[in-house]
């Protein structure tokens, strides 16, 4: 078994469980189940944040479903968002005229998922939705809101479930805030 105690050293507190995750993402994935059925959709993971919840959310799903990747960039190394949006690994299917759930972690400021969607619907799918883990409203820059939300969470420096620093924390099982002093000594 892997020591993740160094981990959760720099964990201020512990904001979501890994049972509260687990619970709230199979209630997603009823919804989403009910909501898409008999209508086959593509489930779009943006990578590499949205990878746990991804895969754990097509996992609840009952009925039909397809899965796509996504890898685009708008932090490079940065803690905030640059709002320029890079595609570093494109769709493998085509999405014109199929209905399109777009997976994603936590949506912030909103500005990556603003540009993404808009590349997206000039690619015309028959329906295009955003279902968001996290989501942190008192962030937005644009008009852009998530169709499904796991949790409305503070304004504060999250990771674990998936969510990164510097490339590290994602195996966390749990959402934790991240002590102010790792991300400000790192910089």
């Amino acid at each position: 078994m892997i020591n993740k105690m160094g981990l959760t050293e720099d964990i201020k507190y512990v904001l979501l469980s890994e049972e509260q995750i687990r619970a709230r993402v199979k209630e997603l994935g009823a919804q989403l189940t009910e909501d898409y059925r008999g209508k086959n959709p593509i489930f779009l993971c943006v990578l590499k944040g949205a990878v746990n919840f991804y895969a754990d959310l097509t996992r609840s799903m009952g009925d039909y479903m397809e899965m796509d990747f996504i890898s685009i960039s708008s932090y490079g190394a940065a803690q905030k968002t640059s709002g320029i949006v890079r595609i570093n690994k494109d769709l493998d299917s085509s999405i014109t005229g199929r209905h399109v759930i777009i997976v994603e972690d936590i949506m912030d400021s909103g500005l990556t998922l603003n540009h993404l969607t808009s590349v997206l619907r000039t690619r015309e799918p028959a329906s295009l939705k955003i279902v968001c883990l996290l989501d942190k409203p008192e962030r937005r820059e644009c008009a852009i809101t998530p169709d499904y939300v796991g949790f409305v969470i503070p304004n504060e420096f999250v990771v674990g479930y998936g969510l990164d620093f510097a490339g590290t924390y994602r195996n966390l099982p749990f959402i934790g805030v991240l002590k102010p002093e790792v991300y400000t000594e790192a910089k």
